[in-house]
This record gives C-alpha cells, structure tokens and sequence, in this order.
C-alpha cells in the first residue's frame, strides 16, 4: 500500500524560498501522477502542482506558476516542489497526493478527484 510522506515545511519570510519533499513508499511510484495541493484555514484545497508519472508534463495553477516548480526522482521515489517568491498568501498546509488510479497517463490531474492517496501535510507560513 502507497504511503506519502511530506516535508520540508516552515516559516519563511516574503520573497522567500523553501522545497517540500513527498517521500512515496512501495515500487510502484515511477508509474503514476502525483501532485501538489494546499488548503489555507477556512478555505476549501486548491490544485498548485501535478507532474505525470515519467516528470515529462507538469501543470500548475496560475497562482503559482513561474514561481514554484514541480519535479521528481523516480529511482529515489520523491517527489519535489520548490518555491520561490514566497507571498502571505502562500500560508497553507501543502499535501501530496498519488494518481495511482491511471497508470503511464500522458497528462497529469489537476482536481483532487484525480487524486486517491494523500499524505498528512505540510504547513507553510508565510509572512510579511
């Protein structure tokens, strides 16, 4: 069974930078799609980042985009997400989620339907 594990997360100050890890267990990793997801307090979770299972198609929100990237190391079954610029409004609990429903698929999910498998988040704070 598919476990995730994220980290990397703190306080860091605007126009900072930071990278989360999400660190998968079993052998089955480099095969599906994973992505990056946040929910800040009182707000339902939004879509950041997805990569698809071989790292060649990535897609982020507009939000982020130029700002964080998203990548993967399949032999070390981690997947990535450096921030850059960091804003206030980056404030959330970032988590990790595998598309283990769709093997070998050419675009990654951007909707946490897509999404089976969470893990327990990360908080990042932002601040001015």
């Amino acid at each position: 069974q598919v476990q995730l594990v994220e980290s990397g997360g703190g306080s860091v100050q605007a126009g900072g930078s930071l990278r989360l890890s999400c660190a998968a267990s079993g052998r089955t990793f480099s095969r599906y799609a994973m992505g990056w997801f946040r929910q800040a307090p009182g707000k339902e979770r939004e879509f950041v980042a997805a990569i698809n299972w071989s790292g060649g198609s990535t897609v982020y929100s507009d939000s982020v985009k130029g700002r964080f990237t998203i990548s993967r190391d399949n032999a070390e079954n981690t997947m990535y997400l450096q921030m850059t610029s960091l804003k206030t409004e980056d404030t959330a609990v970032y988590f990790c989620a595998a598309d283990l429903g769709r093997w070998y698929a050419d675009q990654p999910g951007a909707r946490p339907q897509n999404y089976g498998r969470w893990g327990q988040g990360t908080q990042v704070t932002v601040s001015s």
